[in-house]
């Protein structure tokens, strides 16, 4: 008898034996992502607060589907959006702060990569009670990438919530690896699903509510996180109005649709969702600029104080006419530009899972998070450092000006904050408001 299996479960078989290979051999990492590296700079260390965590659910309703909208015509549909919320927890005596997060390798629209569930630890307590004692806690928002998830960044949100934030972090309806869908969908939500989330945690957050957010938010205090195309997206939500050139492109992926024109620069209803509670963004990576996404005209609308981490080789979003590009068109916004010399596109995401070393897999899932120049653990430190003191100074008035006040190039002195002679291969350049 002859048997015939589908390559999807050979991978799936061939992911189990592995992951249980490595068990049996005691080689599983207790590493958690977001842990310290011996090198780690001062402010990747984790804050004085427990952390808990939840899923919420949303639903934004009467949005524009653009994927199914025909010619002149736009169908509406209720678009819901799943987040994930970090947050200063107290725990009860002998409670872990042990975290175990659901997630999937390959992609939804792609048939030589089939979805793989996988899990990873993190450190915080699941459903935990929150600390409200010293809150309001400022908020921030991140927003991953495409492909991505909500938890593509547990490293970072882990950390900033420990130090007395509240992070919610957005799974992107059809930008998942679960569900994604045409590209149109990401242009046009990537910035709605952000000002919406924000607009929710600020209901839920209100003074004398039932709800764990309640009093615990402070939605005027508000960052948001972007990486990739949530690049893309935080920076429009922050000021920076897309060209004629994105709507035009726009129109041509979708039949005509003029859905996005709300987003544009000399759009009066783009310019009256400019949100004051905003006071400061990290833009990690930002597609779009070598696209024509933003002109001078665009950029000039951005204000709030801006972090800008980039690789010099990124060969997705571009780095000299793209993120560099965006850094030095900026003139209106107190900016810095941290560059990895060398790295590629992926200077923000969590590290590669151990799963994703198993035979058979396609190569890009493990290449969804690596770098070839650089351990992503590194990274991760660093992003850590870098925006607790952009973050701290801009949302919580901390006095950490003397981490970002150094000499462009690391490879002349150390770098205030990090160990001797480990400030190596990393750029940091400012640019002060016209």
């Amino acid at each position: 008898m002859k048997f015939q299996y589908s390559k999807s479960l050979i991978t799936t078989i061939s992911l189990t034996l592995f992951s249980t290979f490595l068990v049996a051999q005691g080689n599983v990492e207790s590493f958690i992502y977001g842990d310290p590296l011996p090198d780690a700079p001062d402010l990747a260390f984790r804050g004085d607060y427990q952390i808990g965590v939840r899923t919420l659910d949303f639903v934004n309703i009467d949005q524009i589907d653009v994927l199914n909208s025909k010619e002149g015509i736009d169908l509406l549909y209720d678009r819901p959006l799943k987040v994930e919320i970090w947050y200063p927890a107290l725990l009860s005596s002998g409670t872990d702060e042990i975290v175990t997060y659901d997630q999937v390798m390959g992609s939804s629209n792609d048939p030589k990569r089939p979805l793989i569930p996988f899990n990873f630890l993190g450190r915080a307590s699941r459903d935990a009670g929150p600390q409200s004692t010293d809150g309001p806690y400022p908020l921030i928002i991140v927003s991953h990438g495409y492909l991505g998830s909500r938890l593509l960044l547990t490293y970072l949100t882990e950390n900033l919530a420990s130090k007395g934030y509240v992070v919610v972090a957005i799974d992107h309806t059809e930008s998942t690896f679960k569900d994604a869908a045409g590209f149109a969908s990401t242009l046009l939500n990537r910035s709605k699903d952000i000002r919406f989330i924000l607009n929710q945690i600020a209901t839920l957050s209100k003074p004398a509510g039932t709800h764990f957010l309640s009093n615990l938010v402070d939605a005027d205090n508000t960052a948001i996180i972007g990486y990739s195309m949530g690049g893309y997206g935080v920076l429009n939500v922050a000021g920076a109005g897309y060209s004629e050139q994105l709507s035009t492109f726009f129109g041509s992926m979708t039949g005509g649709s003029k859905a996005i024109e709300v987003l544009t620069t000399n759009n009066a209803a783009y310019k009256a969702t400019l949100d004051p509670r905003i006071k400061a963004v990290v833009a990690f990576a930002p597609w779009g600029m070598e696209r024509g996404v933003w002109n001078a005209e665009g950029l000039k609308g951005l204000s709030v104080p801006t972090f800008f981490v980039a690789g010099s080789q990124d060969d997705i979003s571009g780095y000299e006419k793209g993120i560099k590009a965006i850094f030095e068109g900026a003139i209106n916004s107190d900016r810095y530009l941290l560059t990895y010399e060398n790295a590629r596109h992926n200077v923000a995401p969590n590290p590669p899972p151990v799963e994703s070393l198993a035979p058979g897999l396609h190569f890009d899932e493990y290449y969804r998070y690596a770098e070839p120049s650089w351990d992503e653990r590194r990274i991760n430190n660093i992003n850590q450092h870098f925006v607790t003191a952009f973050l701290g100074i801009h949302l919580k008035q901390k006095e950490f000006l003397k981490y970002l006040e150094l000499n462009e190039n690391s490879n002349i002195e150390t770098w205030t904050g990090f160990k001797p002679r480990s400030s190596t291969g990393l750029e940091l350049l400012h640019g002060m408001p016209e």
